[in-house]
C-alpha cells in the first residue's frame, strides 16, 4: 500500500499547508470566523456540500445501503432536502443579518433574552457533532495504517485542530474545497462505478438480493419521517450550517450556491446507497453494516485509487469535524463565555478578537479529542444533542423568522419545555426512540404560541431594528469596506 500511503500523506500535508496560508488571511474577527463574508458561488457551494456530507453521510450512508438497499439513501436525502429548504427560503435573510451565531439572531429578534440558554444547547450539539466526526478517524486510520484507536484519534484530530486554529474559517474553507473535490472524484467518479461493476452490474445485484433492497421506501415510513424531523429540520437551525451561510458574499450566492450544494447531496445520497447495495452482493455476511465502506475499498480497489478513495472518506470526516469545531468554539466564546463575564462587546475586528477565538478553537479541539478517546460509541450522545437542538430551538428560530407575534417569553418557554420534554421522554422511551422528538416538538410549538399570545407583543423598536437587519440596512461595522466576492 506504499502508493496509497503517499497519497494520504500528501493530502494531510496539503491540509496543514492550507491552514498556514489561511492564517495569513485571517486578520480580523470577520475574516477568522466567517471568511470575511465574501465567498463567491463556487467556493460557497463546495464548502457547504463538504460540511454537510461528513463521515455519517459517507461511511454511514454506505452502511445503510448495505443494510436496507436503495432506501438507505433516505438519511442523506433528508440532509440534502434540509439544505435546499434553508437555501431557498431562509439563507438570504440569514446572510443579511450580519451576525456570527444563531443565538445572536435570537437576541436581535426577541430583544436580547434568549442568548445564553440557546447558546448552551447549540454548544452541546456542535461539541458532540465534532466528537462523532473525530471518532471516525479511528476507523479510517485503522484501515490505512493499522494503528490503535487512541493514536488514530490524536493524529486525525490534531491535524484538524491545527489548521482550524491557524486560519479559522479561511483555512477551513480552503481545505473544504479540496475535500469536496476529493470526495467527488473518490466516491462518485471512482468507487461508485467500480463497486457496481465488481458486483456484476444492476441486473446481477437484483438477481442476488431480495426485492425489498430495491424498494425506495423499504427503510420504513416512520424512519423516513424521523429522519426529516431530525436531519431536515436540523439543517435549518444548526450553528455549523448557519456559520457557512454567513460566509456568502451576497444573497444570490447564499440562495443559489446552497441550492447547488443541496442538489449535490441528493446525488451523493443515491451513490452511497448503491455502493452499499453492491457491497451486500460482494460481502453478504459482514459483522457490521458500517464495515461495508472500508471493506469494499480495501479489497476491491487498485492501489493509488484505494488511497484516493480513503482520502475521500478522510475528507468527509475532516470537513464536518472542522466545521463543527469552529462552530462550537464560536458559540462557546461569543454566546456563553463573553455573556457570563458580562462583557458584550460591539463588533471589534482587532487582533485581540482573532486571538481570543483562536484560543477557544484550540481549547475546544483539545476537549473534543479527549472526549473522543474516552467514548467508544457516541451515537446515543449525538442523538441526545440532535433531539435537544431540534426539540428546543427549531420552534423559536423559525417562529422568529416567520411569525411577528412571537415574543421573548414564548421563545424561552419553548426552549425550556421542548428541551425538558425531550429529555424526559428519552429517559422513559429510550434515547433512540422516535417519541421524544415527536412530542418534544409539539410541546415546544404549543408553549411558544400560547405564551407569545398571552404576553405583550415584542417592542416595536426591537422589531423595527430586526426588519432593518433582515433587509440588510444595518452594516456589521462602519469600518468594514465592501470587498469583492471570491470565486
Amino acid at each position: 500500500m506504499a502508493v496509497d500511503y503517499i497519497v494520504i500523506v500528501v493530502y494531510l500535508a496539503g491540509m496543514l499547508a492550507m491552514g498556514w496560508w489561511g492564517m495569513r488571511r485571517a486578520k480580523s474577527k470577520s475574516e477568522f470566523l466567517v471568511a470575511g463574508r465574501r465567498l463567491g458561488p463556487a467556493m460557497y457551494s463546495g464548502t457547504m456540500a463538504a460540511i454537510v456530507l461528513g463521515g455519517a453521510s459517507t461511511i454511514g450512508g454506505v452502511g445503510l445501503g448495505y443494510q436496507y438497499g436503495f432506501s438507505g439513501a433516505w438519511m442523506v436525502v433528508t440532509i440534502g432536502l434540509g439544505l435546499l429548504a434553508l437555501s431557498v427560503f431562509f439563507s438570504a435573510r440569514i446572510a443579511r443579518l450580519k451576525v456570527y451565531t444563531v443565538s445572536e439572531m435570537l437576541d436581535l429578534r426577541y430583544g436580547g433574552r434568549a442568548g445564553v440558554i440557546s447558546g448552551v444547547v447549540m454548544w452541546a450539539y456542535t461539541l458532540m457533532l465534532a466528537v462523532t466526526s473525530t471518532i471516525a478517524y479511528a476507523t479510517i486510520f485503522d484501515v490505512l495504517f493499522d494503528v490503535n484507536r487512541t493514536l488514530a484519534i490524536i493524529l486525525g484530530g490534531s491535524i484538524v485542530v491545527a489548521y482550524s486554529t491557524l486560519g479559522g474559517m479561511w483555512s477551513i474553507t480552503l481545505t473544504d474545497m479540496v475535500q469536496f473535490v476529493v470526495k467527488t472524484i473518490g466516491v462518485l467518479l471512482l468507487l461508485l462505478p467500480i463497486a457496481v461493476v465488481k458486483a456484476g452490474g444492476f441486473s446481477e445485484m437484483k438477481a442476488q438480493l431480495p426485492t425489498e433492497y430495491f424498494d425506495p421506501l423499504g427503510v420504513g415510513g416512520e424512519t423516513i419521517f424521523t429522519y426529516v424531523l431530525i436531519y431536515t429540520f436540523g439543517m435549518l437551525i444548526g450553528q455549523d450550517i448557519w456559520q457557512r451561510v454567513f460566509t456568502a458574499g451576497s444573497d444570490r450566492t447564499a440562495k443559489w450556491g446552497g441550492t447547488i450544494a443541496g442538489t449535490y447531496c441528493l446525488v451523493y445520497a443515491v451513490a452511497g446507497a448503491v455502493i452499499g447495495t453492491a457491497a451486500k452482493v460482494l460481502y453478504p455476511k459482514l459483522a457490521s453494516p458500517d464495515d461495508a465502506f472500508a471493506t469494499i475499498v480495501k479489497d476491491e480497489l487498485p492501489m493509488g485509487v484505494r488511497g484516493l478513495v480513503l482520502a475521500a472518506a478522510l475528507a468527509a470526516v475532516m470537513s464536518t469535524s472542522s466545521g463543527a469545531l469552529i462552530a462550537c468554539a464560536t458559540v462557546a466564546n461569543n454566546d456563553i463565555w463573553s455573556r457570563l463575564r458580562g462583557v458584550m462587546r460591539k463588533a471589534d475586528d482587532g487582533h485581540d478578537e482573532v486571538k481570543g477565538n483562536r484560543v477557544f478553537i484550540l481549547a475546544m479541539g483539545v476537549a473534543v479529542v479527549v472526549i473522543s478517546i474516552a467514548l467508544n460509541d457516541v451515537v446515543e450522545a449525538l442523538t441526545v444533542a440532535y433531539n435537544l437542538l431540534v426539540g428546543g430551538l427549531l420552534v423559536p428560530i423559525l417562529g422568529g423568522l416567520l411569525w411577528k407575534r412571537g415574543t421573548a417569553q414564548g421563545a424561552l418557554a419553548a426552549v425550556a419545555v421542548g428541551g425538558l420534554t425531550v429529555v424526559g421522554l428519552m429517559a422513559g422511551f429510550g434515547v433512540l426512540a422516535n417519541e421524544p422528538i415527536y412530542y418534544g416538538l409539539l410541546a415546544s410549538l404549543a408553549v411558544y404560541v400560547a405564551v407569545s399570545l398571552a404576553t405583550r407583543p415584542t417592542d416595536e423598536a426591537i422589531l423595527a431594528a430586526w426588519r432593518a437587519r433582515l433587509a440588510g440596512r444595518s452594516p456589521e461595522s462602519p469600518s468594514e469596506p465592501p470587498v469583492p466576492a471570491h470565486q
